[in-house]
């Protein structure tokens, strides 16, 4: 679980103030971080190793 918890510290802030921006609500926010996480744990075994991942700027 080491990387996982490495990915969620390096991306769970970005992903919180994202979802801030689009719904103006801290709980609501916290929520929907949580549940995308969560998701993405749910499929991992989905992920192609040869996309990025992370935000593009």
């Amino acid at each position: 679980m080491g990387e996982l918890d490495e990915i969620y510290s390096n991306y769970a802030e970005e992903v919180f103030k994202y979802l801030m921006c689009l719904c103006h609500n801290s709980d609501l926010s916290e929520k929907l971080t949580q549940e995308t996480f969560y998701q993405a744990v749910k499929s991992i075994d989905r992920y192609n190793v040869k996309c990025q991942f992370g935000f593009v700027k």
